[in-house]
């Protein structure tokens, strides 16, 4: 049981995403609950919370807030933090995405095959940087990390 049950966007205050923006937000949330591994890490001497897990991301204070809260909606934990080290790699995120996009349009198939190729390099980057932000609080896979990454980007989009 040590997975996201639920996940809620709180994009409350942002700009009104793009239709791109909000495409990606719903393959993301729909691939994150259709398989994720996602677990939290015991501390202060108590143990880790077994799971399913709802959680709520939000950018409140120019910082990445996950809330975990069990199925019920207990609180259980809330991450915070600093949006520094994702900003270089979602700003290179949103511009790869953009050329994609333009190449879908007008380019051959080798071509957009190398633009998508950077842009699952730089995703796997934020992956990256996701898992290392969160260790010693929140263990998941790389594809639960990628998700998210792409999740984070649709808030910092209006953040």
């Amino acid at each position: 049981m040590t997975r996201i049950c639920q996940i809620e966007i709180d994009d409350s205050g942002l700009p009104t995403p793009t239709p791109e923006i909000e495409q990606e937000r719903k393959v993301a949330v729909f691939d994150l609950l259709e398989d994720n591994s996602f677990t939290l890490m015991a501390r202060e001497g108590q143990s880790a919370p077994p799971g399913p897990f709802a959680m709520r991301l939000a950018i409140r204070e120019r910082r990445l807030c996950i809330s975990i809260a069990d199925e019920k909606g207990e609180g259980l934990n809330e991450l915070i933090l600093s949006l520094g080290p994702f900003r270089q790699v979602v700003k290179d995120y949103y511009q790869i995405c953009g050329s994609y996009f333009d190449a879908v349009k007008r380019l051959p198939p080798s071509q957009i095959e190398a633009i998508d190729m950077a842009r699952r390099g730089i995703h796997n980057e934020g992956a990256r940087i996701l898992q290392e932000r969160l260790e010693g609080k929140a263990e998941m896979d790389i594809d639960t990390a990628r998700r998210l990454f792409t999740l984070i980007c649709v808030l910092h989009f209006g953040g």
